[in-house]
């Protein structure tokens, strides 16, 4: 267990990463306005591979070739797809609506992990992941407003992300990391390049430089992530993700003339209260199963309670 020194570094670190994550994706946003979101993806990843090549080297380079590679597999499609769906995503929806759907992650988790790991869930999460399931609604409100792509790929970013998460603690330990970092990475290039001839645009040297800031920030943002699971406990680390909504709430206001609107707001309530109800139990014992975050705790593991775009390509 860690001290209460080491939990408040964690949680200063777990801060630090959900605002570089959050300024990652104010700027996913500002690319993705005028950008098909392979011609993002396909950008983002290539810039950001000359760093996570000289990471994978400076932790000993070793073979891509995976021990499970159904397993890996799985994990590979899921992060490509949640990546697509988030990115168009944020390109398309309100920030703080985008993270309402996304603060889904948690429960999906939880849900996915009675098949996929055989875990139990009893009376109080089950009752958690219904009223999250609600937020959601709410937030989405079917038959008020119409749902829209952005909207899809926002559902479709958390369920693949959650899905995700659940292989990447199924797989934890038993798999190097140069193996997890660098197949997704691999097959979002590849389904980017594919479509890159039909959407391509050219782009300026701002919008390079943007996408290089992306990648940066997305860089930051895990290794931040990284330093805080190792420092201080995850059932502490993990909430520091919903603060992302503050950020969300400020980037929208200044960059984008975005407020959230009340339907939002309330379903957001809900899904961030039942995430935190599931991880209260958890860090107090009250659960028979392990924490949904606590797969990452190894140190070869990487962190997973947060989608976004580029991140997800160095955690998955």
């Amino acid at each position: 267990m860690a001290t209460p020194g080491a939990n408040l570094t964690g949680a200063a670190l777990g801060l630090a990463a959900m605002a570089a994550y959050a300024t990652h994706d104010a700027a996913i946003k500002v690319l993705g306005a005028g950008q098909s979101p392979f011609q993002v993806i396909f950008f983002i990843a290539l810039l950001s591979m000359p760093a996570v090549a000289a990471i994978a080297l400076a932790r000993g380079g070793g073979s891509l070739r995976p021990r499970h590679p159904g397993w890996v597999a799985g994990r590979t499609a899921a992060g490509t797809a949640g990546v697509l769906g988030a990115t168009l995503a944020f390109s398309a929806l309100p920030l703080a609506q985008v993270y309402a759907i996304l603060f889904s992650m948690p429960l999906l988790i939880t849900l996915m992990a009675v098949p996929l790991l055989g875990e139990r869930v009893g009376p109080h999460r089950w009752a958690a992941i219904v009223a999250g399931l609600v937020g959601v609604l709410i937030v989405l409100r079917p038959g008020q407003t119409p749902v829209s792509a952005g909207h899809w790929g926002a559902l479709a970013a958390a369920v693949a992300g959650a899905l995700s998460a659940v292989i990447a603690r199924r797989l934890a330990g038993r798999e190097a990391t140069q193996v997890l970092v660098a197949w997704p990475i691999i097959l979002n290039l590849i389904v980017a390049a594919l479509a890159l001839p039909w959407v391509y645009r050219p782009m300026s040297a701002p919008e390079l430089g943007l996408a290089a800031l992306i990648a940066l920030f997305g860089l930051i943002g895990a290794a931040l992530l990284v330093l805080a699971y190792r420092a201080g406990e995850a059932a502490v680390v993990a909430p520091m993700q919903y603060s992302q909504i503050g950020w969300a709430v400020l980037y929208g206001w200044l960059l984008f003339d975005e407020t959230p609107d009340r339907p939002t707001a309330l379903g957001l309530t809900v899904i961030v209260a039942s995430g935190l109800y599931i991880l209260w139990r958890e860090s107090r014992g009250a659960s028979a199963t392990r924490p949904v975050t606590e797969s990452d705790r190894a140190g070869d593991a990487l962190p997973s309670p947060r989608p976004s775009p580029v991140a997800r390509l160095l955690r998955r």
